[in-house]
């Protein structure tokens, strides 16, 4: 089977601008085909780096100061060396959205590594010339599809790791636990892999945090072995501002494939409804919870955007 018939949760419509978009590389703005790093960085060598998604509504960046925390604290964690404080790192961000003349529909990759290394070895002090930052924006637009089919899911071996190996909240480089498991759910016929925890609960997907909803009530796993998601914790707030109840728990495949509804939550796509798991249809198709959320966040990014431009 070929990746032509598979969705991801990251589709977006093909838009021409993005060929000729300006990228910022340790300060400078550079031509797309030009925007390149060392072979020596310990990013391209290693995975050595962490990185941030971002998303641009109406000229205001969607709960930046969370996205911030979340990125600093992963560098402090690892002892990566940002070299801005958080009011350049903004500045730099809103440099390259100027430089591309974006306003909304965009998504940036924000990428930071330790650096080039004076030798391709492992140890961290190999990394002396300071970090390397990387600041990447696309016009991006989730395509209508992922919003009304949904995505197919397949449970798959590669499981998400204990924290004492590769904490699962650091966002690093290092990907290769998901790219593992997003082969095995393509091989298996499916969008995106469904990820257990080391003790066979439900967990994440491959990309994206992962809910279900049951009898009206909405779970998601205890947050022990998944991303630190922004729009998984805005999503949970929701339910609890609205009525609607919601539990952080252990749950199994057979709670899973037996839910009434699910959906995915992340930066690019907000909420995304799941079509199905392992070829088993979600519910009858109906999805009002997840409806009910969607518009929900809806308001609460367009308040958020509505209080930051009136300042």
């Amino acid at each position: 089977m070929t990746t032509d018939s598979h969705a991801t949760t990251h589709d977006a419509e093909d838009d021409p601008r993005n060929r000729d978009i300006l990228i910022y590389v340790n300060g400078v703005m550079k031509p797309r085909a030009e925007a390149t790093v060392s072979v020596y960085d310990s990013g391209f060598l290693l995975g050595d780096g962490m990185w941030e998604g971002l998303r641009l509504y109406d000229g205001v960046w969607a709960f930046l100061e969370d996205h911030l925390d979340r990125f600093f604290n992963s560098c402090k964690a690892v002892r990566l060396d940002v070299g801005l404080d958080r009011q350049g790192l903004f500045e730099a961000i809103e440099a390259t959205r100027h430089a591309n003349g974006m306003h909304t529909d965009v998504h940036c990759r924000l990428m930071l590594t330790r650096g080039v290394k004076v030798r391709p070895f492992q140890h961290p002090s190999l990394s002396r010339s300071g970090p390397t930052l990387v600041i990447l924006m696309e016009h991006s637009k989730p395509v209508d599809r992922l919003a009304s089919a949904g995505v197919r899911l397949a449970s798959v071996p590669q499981v998400r790791g204990l924290p004492h190996s590769q904490d699962p909240k650091f966002n690093s480089h290092s990907k290769l636990n998901c790219v593992i498991a997003c082969l095995q759910a393509e091989q298996a016929g499916a969008d995106e892999a469904l990820m257990l925890d080391p003790h066979g609960f439900v967990n994440t997907t491959n990309a994206c945090n992962f809910f279900i909803v049951r009898k009206g009530e909405v779970w998601t796993s205890t947050g022990d072995y998944c991303m630190n998601g922004i729009t998984r914790a805005k999503t949970i707030d929701l339910c609890r501002a609205n009525g609607i109840p919601v539990r952080e728990k252990n749950f199994s495949l057979y709670e899973a494939i037996s839910a009434d509804e699910a959906f995915l939550t992340g930066t690019f796509g907000a909420q995304t409804p799941v079509a199905s798991i392992d070829g088993t249809p979600i519910g009858d198709g109906t999805r009002p919870v997840t409806a009910r959320l969607r518009g929900l966040y809806k308001d609460l990014v367009a308040a958020y955007v509505a209080e930051r431009r009136v300042r």
